[in-house]
């Protein structure tokens, strides 16, 4: 089974690395794990970012699945382009699984960044948005993709001190995808 390793990880300074790690878990159980990095991308042509773009899509139709760090990114949510790669593997069918190292509810952490009220019944933000509420640890189109499409958001108990290296949670969403490997 060919895994699609998909997170804001690309942006860490030693993404390599973390990219290392994640597909020698990946091996451990059996898996293939497919980086975004290991694409092979002219960083000099004047397309690059549509090469990053083609080249992730053909790496995740290569995979069986996908494995998205949805660790809250730049804010209160995930990585968007993340978010694309999770919901582009959903629509095509293949298993999902994801994991956050932040284990807080949604419209908890959006009061982290910004002032939150009561209105009405309602969640909102400064500028009278509401924000969703429904108790889930993010979006509830991502959250009902991954257990409709895969396994529910794999989430710690608590935040790990640096939750961008604590691969614990990706190791459990990488025991998930083998054990539905060995069912099959």
């Amino acid at each position: 089974m060919k895994i699609y390793l998909a997170g804001p990880d690309v942006f860490l300074p030693d993404a390599v690395e973390i990219g290392r790690q994640k597909v020698d878990i990946c091996s451990r159980f059996g898996l293939t794990g497919l980086y975004p990095l290991d694409n092979e991308i002219d960083h000099t042509a004047p397309d690059v970012a549509r090469q990053i773009f083609c080249g992730n899509e053909a790496m995740m139709d290569r995979a069986d699945a996908i494995i998205a760090n949805l660790t809250p990114f730049r804010g209160a949510g995930a990585d968007p382009g993340t978010v694309y790669e999770l919901g582009y593997m959903a629509g095509r069918g293949k298993l999902c699984l994801a994991y956050s190292n932040d284990p807080a509810i949604y419209a908890d952490r959006v009061g982290r960044f910004m002032h939150v009220t009561s209105e009405e019944g309602r969640l909102v933000d400064a500028q009278g948005l509401t924000i969703e509420d429904f108790g889930l640890a993010d979006n509830l189109m991502m959250i009902h993709a991954l257990e409709l499409h895969g396994c529910a958001l794999v989430t710690p108990t608590e935040m790990p001190i640096d939750a961008w290296h604590d691969l614990a949670a990706f190791e459990a969403c990488v025991r998930m995808a083998a054990a539905r490997l060995i069912a099959t």
